[in-house]
């Protein structure tokens, strides 16, 4: 069954070019997920008995998320693409997703919240390399 962002992908009514759809719509949809993983883990941080030694996480939470949500809307928009912004877009999310993904990464083995979190960073991760690849 396809998702709403397959179904946008396959309803734009100009040429993407040359860019895989599939590799296209799976850094849309690891950046939507990732975003929500990344939020989610702030909050649950911020309900630990200790959140002063989560502060860092929750700010890379946080971080993480707005980038890979300002992506995943990027890459939804085709019309008048720059290659060189998206390009940015794609390795600042990268970057982001390395950063946060190692921080709660840092924290798995106490919150089970922070794995989730860092598993879905490094499958963003991942897709946005992939994607970067696939543009050339």
């Amino acid at each position: 069954m396809a998702t709403a962002v397959e179904e946008m992908l396959d309803a734009y009514p100009a040429d993407l070019g040359h860019v895989d759809r599939e590799v296209l719509a799976r850094c849309i949809k690891e950046c939507l997920a990732c975003a929500q993983a990344c939020t989610a883990c702030a909050d649950a941080c911020l309900s630990e008995e200790d959140v002063a030694s989560l502060a860092k996480c929750i700010r890379t939470d946080l971080d993480c998320a707005d980038i890979c949500e300002t992506t995943a809307r990027v890459l939804s928009r085709h019309t008048g693409y720059d290659a060189n912004l998206t390009r940015a877009m794609l390795q600042a999310c990268a970057t982001a997703c390395r950063s946060c993904g190692d921080e709660c990464q840092a924290h798995a083995g106490h919150h089970e919240h922070c794995a989730t979190c860092a598993e879905a960073c490094r499958r963003c991760q991942a897709a946005c390399e992939e994607l970067l690849s696939a543009l050339g």
